[in-house]
């Protein structure tokens, strides 16, 4: 990229690493405002610079404070390998660029299995140690996917997804009935104990370097159900997870904390966690489409209706909520109407 066309931010943090005659690359970033660019260096090194809206300061940056927590676990995430908080950029070590959704797109089925295994077990390693290191230092201990929280997420899949996205204009007590079914929800979801969670724990945040998974995008992590992380990746809005195989990860998962025989109660509260994932992924991605004009998200909207379906089809508590959704949006009713 041409020096002239680099954020400010950038060229000055290269300034200072005397780094000006270094190849830079834009890299494609996730949902949030930061940028990203890969920095190759002449002898062949390269890294990632984080570039973000505005300065900070860098002890009180969330992604600083979570990297040191999940160090400690440990799990793998990138080094931070150093930082101009003035100009609000952090440089990082460079992971490459395959995610475990490209590579189960072009991979051996058997490896697949591996990394998701691996996968599996960084989130029993959260909640274990999570639980062990728990101290106010640390920003996750301090939040929850809490009533209001969780609320929140639910109408944003209202406001930006059912409203924005696709034009509907609900009667009023429609969209009572909508508050009603989606407080149910809400109200056993925010009751269950809980344990420390990546928070975006998916196969776009999930790399693979040298062979194994490193995690991504955790600047956000925060306290919240035994089943959410495992929801986000087992019903993932960005691949498809036989039931056989979600099923056989969902063993694993409770035989690593040494509850197997809990399958059938915890999927069900797997499933009323995936559902809530699911709907909470539609309205981000109606916000990305409608309000940032990103589409590039409308390709995955398809497989998040059909989980979402299956998920309410498949227990007679959700018959009401279905009915409503599938009136407006027929594909949650009749996954073969959106083409997969």
């Amino acid at each position: 990229m041409s020096p002239s066309r680099l954020p400010p931010p950038v060229i000055g943090y290269l300034e200072r690493a005397k780094l000006k005659t270094a190849r830079v690359v834009p890299l494609t970033g996730d949902a949030s405002d930061r940028r990203y660019f890969r920095v190759r260096r002449r002898d062949g090194a390269s890294f990632v610079l984080a570039v973000y809206s505005a300065p900070f300061e860098y002890a009180a940056l969330p992604f600083v404070n979570v990297a040191e927590l999940f160090n400690q676990i440990p799990v793998p995430v990138p080094r931070i390998l150093g930082d101009a908080a003035d100009l609000g950029v952090l440089a990082l070590e460079d992971l490459g660029d395959v995610t475990l959704q490209a590579h189960v797109g072009a991979g051996r089925s058997e490896a697949h299995a591996a990394h998701y295994r691996q996968a599996t077990s960084f989130i029993e390693a959260l909640q274990r140690r999570g639980a062990e290191l728990a101290d106010g230092r640390y920003l996750p201990f301090g939040v929850a996917f809490d009533q209001q929280k969780l609320t929140w997420e639910l109408e944003f899949f209202v406001k930006h997804f059912l409203e924005a996205y696709r034009g509907i204009v609900f009667e009023a007590a429609e969209r009572e009935a909508l508050r009603e079914e989606f407080s149910t929800i809400v109200d056993e979801l925010a009751a269950e104990p809980r344990v420390l969670c990546h928070r975006d724990y998916h196969s776009r945040n999930l790399m693979l370097t040298a062979g194994q998974l490193r995690m991504i995008d955790f600047q956000d992590a925060r306290m919240g159900p035994d089943t959410y992380d495992l929801a986000s990746l087992l019903r993932d809005s960005y691949v498809d997870i036989s039931n056989e195989s979600l099923s056989e990860l969902i063993a694993y998962f409770l035989a690593l904390k040494g509850r197997s025989g809990e399958e059938r109660e915890f999927r069900r509260r797997f499933d009323l966690m995936a559902l809530q994932r699911n709907l909470k992924a539609l309205g981000t991605f109606g916000y990305q489409t409608t309000a940032r004009a990103n589409t590039v998200y409308i390709q995955y909207m398809a497989r998040t209706m059909r989980y979402a379906g299956e998920t309410m089809r498949k227990y007679g508590r959700f018959a009401r909520l279905a009915e409503i959704l599938s009136t407006h949006v027929p594909e949650i009713g009749d996954p073969r109407l959106s083409g997969r």
